[in-house]
């Protein structure tokens, strides 16, 4: 080879990597060299290709096509798409790609290309003969050099010195083109990561930019399928979070599985990244993840980690068709990509947080304002400026009730039943340092014996039949506020001793229970009988007895509270006129007439059912005395000197036959005649000793 030649050789080499770098018409990189290497090697097309890092597939770099054409248009390295990684064992040309010169006379009788899948379009193109060398650099094989004719036997053995002599100086520009392409490539890849920071930063919704971004990243990363997979809370499984160009529409992503069932599942999750080039040979069909990927038809996958601050937060993967799809370079890219998706997520789901505690905050600003107006509502309902009446017997003990209630002193509100003991109790814990806290009320007389302690002390599961749970008691109901024990006379002995427990000490014990606990309450108590009297007849512990009536509070009946009755009533009309949306005029001369005559045996309560009933039956006049509902013996005419007017006790005694007469006996009926309740209305029937037809002592009887 003449010095000439050889430096043709070597201009047509640097026109050849001029050309490369200047991204000019692939087909005629090698027009020059071409010329120049007919002269020693017959040829009418000549090739250059790349092999892949890995070594297991090449790129065609550049093709001078000759007389028939670039055959693969399209296929090169240096065109942003299509791409097309040819598998080296499928084309007879592999063992170039091992280090070894090939000559081929004949393709059509050479069985190394006749029956290789790859060589096909060769020989379907006219091509019948060739010679290939390889490209090596640095000491390795970088590529190779192919030339080939239309005609057959014009490549002989002989050429294959020669031409394995000019791959070797072709090679270092082969290999440097290569290298120029790729980071070419790499570097404008690398600049759609700015557009999909700009679209990532015009809102924190990934959702609403997902398919968008999806189209950015498909400039740098060429995939049918694309979808992301978030890490759920316990960390034990992966959640689909979106996909896009899904590769068979009818195969959706699993909505969740664990990370295990994914071949590839821990090794993502655990940091690294991972490619399959075929997934059929690589993934296990028995898991599930793996088995969706199958049948969605991907080959090939790309999957890198999704990292949240210190942790695999998720993963983002890539899916095609085709085999080999991906490799090292698309790894760089993807995990670019995920540190952009994984901020996205990211601020997302801060934004998610932040909205969640707005939310949370107005929530809590609307509940304290409720919880404000049902305070104000409450002090408006329970406090002292809501009891109504100006007699001096209720103002007295009111003001009694109201230098008492700052303080944790037990108090003993006494008084008939009906006249407001509750409402006074109530009004004590409102203005109270424990007005913050529960007020639970427990009518004593409401519940059996043997049933009560349970109620008030709670039990322990299986402290007696039917205890198939524990069960917390009034007093732990009512911790950090009062308990209200209304009709504490009707406590039994055994029951006694604990309330006085619970007084002295500050601790209670569960029925069925062993260990003490501590009672955090303040008791207020109420009783329509004379404990006096109970304690001297052994009926009421004497020591409970001074304990609650450290402090006691005494409300008069409603017959001692003179025009009290009349304000009452005009409130309960008003009230209940609201309520039921009538009109009226109010009370009518006679009828307040008759309210303040009427003795009241069951104090408020019975005036307000009175006006609640004439309410009912007015017909939106003035209410009458007759629908007031009120007995006769009310009306009776002022006695004369020689028919003395009955005592009080005599006259309540009275009233009760008269509601039992009535009420046919019936019990039920007449405490709601009388405005009593039941329990109540079985102590007077006990005071007065009528022990009629049907009681024996039992307030379900009758």
């Amino acid at each position: 080879m003449t010095p000439a030649i050889k430096a043709g050789i070597l201009d047509a080499v640097a026109a050849l990597g001029r050309s490369l770098g200047e991204e000019v018409d692939p087909q005629t990189f090698l027009d020059d060299f071409s010329r120049l290497l007919r002269t020693f090697v017959p040829h009418d097309r000549l090739v250059v290709a790349s092999l892949s890092e890995d070594e297991k597939s090449f790129t065609f770099l550049a093709e001078q096509g000759g007389p028939i054409g670039a055959i693969h248009t399209g296929h090169y390295t240096n065109l942003a798409s299509p791409r097309a990684r040819h598998m080296i064992g499928n084309w007879g040309i592999a063992p170039v790609f091992q280090g070894q010169g090939m000559v081929s006379p004949d393709l059509r009788a050479d069985p190394r290309f006749a029956t290789q899948p790859g060589e096909r379009q060769l020989i379907e193109a006219g091509i019948r003969s060739g010679i290939a060398a390889p490209l090596v650099h640095g000491g390795r094989v970088v590529g190779a050099l192919i030339a080939t004719s239309v005609v057959p036997g014009i490549h002989q053995v002989e050429h294959l010195p020669l031409f394995s002599c000019l791959a070797d100086i072709v090679a270092p520009f082969v290999h440097g083109a290569v290298l120029l392409q790729r980071d070419r490539n790499r570097r404008r890849r690398l600049k759609v990561m700015a557009d999909l920071t700009t679209q990532m930063g015009g809102t924190l919704e990934l959702g609403d930019v997902y398919a968008k971004m999806a189209e950015t990243v498909r400039r740098a990363i060429e995939f049918e399928s694309m979808g992301v997979l978030v890490v759920s809370p316990d960390g034990k499984d992966v959640v689909s979070l979106v996909e896009v160009d899904h590769i068979r529409p009818d195969i959706a992503p699993p909505e969740r599985l664990p990370g295990d069932q994914f071949s590839i599942g821990p090794r993502v999750l655990g940091g690294e990244a991972a490619i399959l080039t075929d997934a059929q040979a690589e993934l296990d069909a028995t898991l599930a993840g793996d088995r969706w990927i199958l049948e969605s038809g991907a080959r090939s996958i790309l999957a890198v980690p999704l990292w949240m601050g210190e942790r695999v937060g998720g993963v983002l993967y890539f899916a095609h068709r085709e085999l080999r799809w991906f490799d090292s370079s698309d790894e760089e890219i993807a995990r670019a990509v995920a540190m952009q998706f994984a901020l996205a997520i990211q601020h997302q789901r801060l934004a998610e947080e932040q909205k969640r505690l707005a939310a949370t905050e107005y929530r809590a600003r609307k509940l304290q304002k409720r919880v404000e107006t049902l305070e104000d509502q409450l002090e408006q309902r329970f406090g002292f400026d809501c009891i109504i009446g100006r007699s001096s017997g209720l103002r007295a003990a009111l003001d009694k009730a109201a230098k008492v209630s700052p303080t944790e002193t037990t108090v003993l509100i006494t008084g008939e039943s009906g006249t407001g003991k509750e409402l006074v109790a109530h009004a004590i814990h409102s203005s109270s340092p424990r007005r913050e806290g529960p007020f639970i009320a427990l009518n004593c007389a409401a519940i059996p014996e043997s049933l009560l302690e349970s109620e008030l002390f709670g039990h322990e599961r299986g402290a007696f039949t039917g205890a198939d749970r524990a069960h917390a008691g009034k007093i732990e109901a009512a911790s950090g506020g009062t308990l209200f024990l209304d009709e504490i006379g009707e406590l039994a002995l055994p029951a006694q001793a604990k309330i006085l427990r619970v007084l002295q000490e500050r601790e209670f014990m569960r029925v069925g229970g062993t260990q003490l606990q501590k009672a955090d309450v303040r008791i207020l108590a109420a009783t329509n009988r004379d404990l006096a009297a109970d304690v001297t007849s052994g009926r009421f512990r004497e020591d409970l007895y001074y304990r609650l009536a450290v402090f006691a509070v005494h409300l008069p009946p409603l017959r001692e509270r003179g025009d009290d009755v009349r304000i009452l009533a005009e409130h309960f009309l008003h009230e209940f006129g609201l309520r039921m949306g009538k009109n009226h005029d109010g009370l009518s001369r006679e009828a307040r007439a008759r309210l303040l005559s009427y003795p009241w045996p069951g104090n408020i309560r019975e005036l307000s059912n009175a006006v609640e009933r004439a309410l009912i039956l007015s017909d939106g006049g003035a209410i009458r005395p007759e629908q007031l509902g009120l007995p006769n013996a009310a009306l009776s005419p002022t006695p004369s000197a020689a028919a003395p007017s009955p005592s009080l006790p005599e006259l309540e005694r009275r009233l009760v036959l008269e509601a039992l007469d009535r009420a046919g006996g019936n019990k039920v009926r007449a405490a709601v005649s009388l405005g009593v309740t039941r329990s109540q209305l079985y102590t007077l029937l006990k005071k007065h000793q009528i022990l009629g037809p049907g009681f024996h002592g039992d307030p379900e009887s009758g």
